[in-house]
């Protein structure tokens, strides 16, 4: 990979995330020491050799991490591997993963689900008000509606209706759009009839 400023072989990579962005810079020793990401005078072999002890100190005199009973997974592996052994690590870890979870579900305490887009526009701007079963109910009316309008499609077509095929066919894409299907009235949606 080469440079991106003096097509160079790029030794130092640099990748950053902001605002969910990612960018990568790519640049050789020499440009990297001009912008200033790498330092021109390399770190004394003392000081390196003084931080990696103190960090084994410091690691050695930590309590031992707690480990799940049912995988043996330990909380620093989790650290390591981003990666929990089973569905008990939560458990045996809760007090170590509860403020990484907070972080990453920004605060919320418990799963809201996802609600369609339609659901929020009958149930109101928040999903709370969406009563849950009732959308469920629906969802679960609607897809079978469809089963019997796809059936009768079929049938229609099979027996050569070709009118009525059309009709329940524009009932059945009004109701995968989100509309209703019209079903009662035996009249499709309000194009034009014939």
């Amino acid at each position: 990979m080469n440079c991106d400023r003096c097509e160079s072989e790029a030794t130092v990579h640099e990748v950053t995330i902001s605002d969910g962005q990612v960018l990568e810079i790519h640049l050789c020793e020499v440009c990297a020491q001009e912008t200033g990401i790498v330092s021109s005078s390399p770190a004394p072999v003392e000081e390196i050799l003084k931080k990696i002890a103190a960090g084994k100190v410091s690691a050695e005199s930590a309590p031992a991490s707690p480990a799940c009973p049912a995988c043996k997974t330990t909380f620093s592996q989790f650290k390591q591997s981003g990666r929990l052994g089973c569905p008990e690590c939560y458990t045996a870890m809760a007090q170590q993963l509860g403020p990484i979870l907070d972080r990453a579900h920004q605060g919320a305490v418990h799963h809201v689900g996802k609600v369609p887009k339609r659901m929020m526009a009958q149930g109101g701007d928040a999903p709370g008000l969406v009563d849950r079963e009732i959308a469920l109910a629906a969802a679960e009316a609607r897809a079978e509606q469809i089963r019997r309008l796809r059936a009768d499609l079929a049938s229609a077509v099979h027996a050569e209706q070709y009118e009525q095929a059309a009709q329940i066919r524009d009932r059945l894409q009004a109701l995968q759009r989100g509309g209703t299907s019209g079903q009662s009235s035996g009249v499709g949606p309000t194009e034009g009839s014939s």
